[in-house]
């Protein structure tokens, strides 16, 4: 993985979306960069009029929303259809007062994914834990986000049961 990620036509149609979709819209975080791959995503989460609180920092709600789907997607990228992927809990540790620009680098690597998909060859669901860290320029992480990911293949198509119709009545004669 040393090589250097690049975004793909595809991933950039998905990040513009994304950053429109007014629920994320809303948050005030842009997605900077999904990897064509979709094993990295980058977030931006400026100090603004939108994200700026009672005491001037960033919202802890922004940084929260900012964060919240970006594990849970990727893995639905990664995995594919055959997989059916859930947020089941989260936590954020505020560290410290947001009062510039924080980044967030989300990263999923291939050996993850593969052991997911090895646990699944045999359980009927897993959890995974994700945690990412939202910084500044300096490097200095001002909170911590924590995601449990609910994981399980995807049922088969149940067939379709034929039942039969109700019982003939017999008839008066």
């Amino acid at each position: 993985m040393d090589r250097e990620r690049r975004e793909s036509w595809r991933t950039r149609l998905m990040r513009w979306g994304f950053n429109l979709l007014p629920t994320y819209w809303s948050t005030g975080g842009r997605i900077t960069f999904v990897a064509a791959d979709w094993r990295e995503v980058r977030v931006r989460l400026p100090l603004s009029w939108r994200t700026r609180n009672y005491v001037g920092t960033i919202f802890g709600g922004s940084m929260y929303g900012a964060l919240d789907p970006m594990f849970m997607v990727m893995l639905i990228k990664l995995l594919g259809r055959g997989y059916v992927v859930w947020d089941k809990a989260a936590t954020i540790r505020f560290l410290r007062p947001g009062r510039t620009t924080l980044r967030a680098t989300f990263r999923i690597d291939e050996a993850t994914t593969d052991a997911i998909r090895a646990e699944l060859e045999t359980a009927d669901k897993l959890e995974r834990r994700f945690t990412v860290e939202l910084t500044d320029a300096d490097g200095k992480v001002h909170a911590v986000v924590d995601k449990l990911l609910h994981i399980r293949r995807k049922a088969a198509a149940a067939p379709v049961a034929t039942t039969p119709g109700p019982p003939d009545r017999p008839t008066a004669a």
